[in-house]
């Protein structure tokens, strides 16, 4: 892709045009009726004009400079194989307002992804940069905790990660585990077996194995003992080697509990421990959270690591982060 700049007009007035290589990705990019286009427009304030490949922008100096960064970055990502969403939008635009972030993305986003994650379904590339980090430690550390606010990809992440070791036999086992906690509502007495008690709490590790696996593979590793998913309870006295363990809502443990998941590592195995700090869901009179209290003892200890989210990456609709930061800002 070329860029050819066009003289400013009056006043703080500018033109950018920019020059696509492949046509046919233009539809990609623009969008249905161009919706994409239009939501730049919105977001940033500018003026685009799209005709064949050629996409020229008009506005103040600095929004133009944006908004052809923006659309360098989603061009290039679209290259690669990325599926642009609105939320994806959202974040390149958020993402291009930092100056501590824009450099490192637009390096990031005109050269092919350093890290991505194969599975049977998809291949996921991280939106982030705090993503794109996390991702390597996946791959480098043997205990991993990823701390942030939902919709940050922390859980969706490391079940991908899993899911590649899976299905390339690095690891034999894939064990899934959360707190059945409430998140403030009182279910009561459930029916069923076991099972079928506790698997509404554990419906969104589900969600995430399906969006990486074919269901009747889902279905077949479950079946057969590859594939576990348990409430925490389930792991005492366990030692749980050759295995990729993630503990999701770990907010939601009393530190026994946590102490008690931690002392479950075995051999040639990684454990990824997924939580937000500041949404627990402990009951009145419960002890403090394990996953505040086994970061303060743990961070720095060698071989584990501890990956940092904020609300600036929130990859689900950008109502969540904005959302998010509303919440953050009264808590502070």
């Amino acid at each position: 892709m070329s860029r050819k700049p066009v003289p400013a007009q009056s006043g703080d007035r500018s033109r950018a045009e920019l020059t696509f290589d492949r046509p046919q990705l233009m539809v990609q990019l623009f969008g249905e009726f161009d919706r994409n286009l239009l939501l730049i427009e919105n977001r940033l304030g500018v003026y685009i004009t799209a005709r064949g490949n050629r996409v020229q922008i008009e506005g103040a100096a600095e929004a133009v400079a944006q908004a052809r960064d923006v659309l360098t970055s989603l061009y290039n990502r679209i290259v690669r194989g990325e599926v642009i969403d609105t939320g994806l939008i959202e974040l390149v635009i958020t993402q291009s307002a930092e100056p501590t972030l824009a450099g490192i993305i637009s390096a990031e986003a005109s050269a092919p992804p350093s890290i991505m994650i194969r599975t049977r379904k998809k291949t996921i590339v991280p939106r982030t940069v705090a993503q794109a980090h996390y991702m390597r430690e996946l791959l480098n550390n043997d205990i991993i905790f990823a701390l942030g606010p939902a919709g940050t990809g922390k859980t969706y992440i490391a079940v991908a990660q899993a899911v590649a070791q899976l299905i390339t036999g690095s690891i034999q086992r894939l064990i899934l585990s959360r707190p059945a906690v409430e998140a403030g509502e009182k279910l009561g007495f459930l029916p069923g077996d076991m099972k079928e008690k506790v698997d509404p709490y554990l419906r969104p590790l589900y969600d995430a194995l399906n969006d990486c696996l074919p269901a009747e593979q889902v279905e077949r590793r479950i079946a057969s003992g590859e594939i576990e998913i348990a409430p925490i309870a389930f792991m005492r006295g366990r030692t749980l080697a050759d295995a990729f363990i993630i503990l999701d809502e770990a907010q939601n443990t009393t530190p026994a509990q946590m102490k008690m998941f931690l002392t479950r590592f075995g051999e040639n195995s990684r454990m990824v421990v997924c939580g937000d700090p500041r949404q627990t869901d402990l009951p009145g009179g419960m002890s403090a959270s394990g996953l505040n209290d086994a970061v303060g003892r743990l961070e720095g200890v060698e071989g584990l690591s501890v990956c940092r989210f904020g609300s600036g990456d929130v990859v689900r609709h950008p109502i969540v982060g904005r959302i998010v930061e509303a919440y953050e800002g009264k808590d502070a």
